[in-house]
């Protein structure tokens, strides 16, 4: 594969990727997540290519959030490759392979401050 080649299918994979985390942002604005924000992070790392931040303030607000988000994006065969954490733990972190999605109670989302850590990220969508 050529060098251009190669380009192209990483940048229609990026354009893939930002168009799931645009979608998910989408999604979280119809529930009771709070200061939803949407991190361009490829450049910066391999582990994925967006975060998707969002915060709840209670253990039922956490699991109405993850669980609109699974059933959602599952009615449209996308599913997330792992989930990991649970309401009571106050983060839940659903991985979507290139978009990774950090549900946090504003405790834990305040104690991890992953914007601060990921400053250099540009943030594409923030959604108060």
């Amino acid at each position: 594969m050529t060098e251009t080649a190669k380009n192209s299918t990483l940048n229609l994979e990026i354009l893939q990727s930002r168009e799931l985390a645009l979608r998910i942002a989408d999604l979280i604005a119809e529930t009771p997540a709070a200061d939803t924000r949407v991190m361009d992070i490829h450049e910066l790392t391999t582990i994925a290519d967006f975060f998707v931040i969002c915060s709840g303030e209670n253990e039922r607000q956490l699991r109405a959030i993850s669980r609109s988000l699974t059933d959602e994006l599952g009615e449209r065969d996308i599913h997330p490759l792992h989930i990991e954490g649970e309401p009571v733990s106050g983060w839940i972190l659903l991985d979507y392979n290139d978009v990774m999605v950090h549900v946090f109670d504003e405790e834990l989302r305040s104690f991890y401050n992953l914007e601060d850590r990921w400053a250099e990220a540009p943030v594409v969508v923030s959604i108060q």
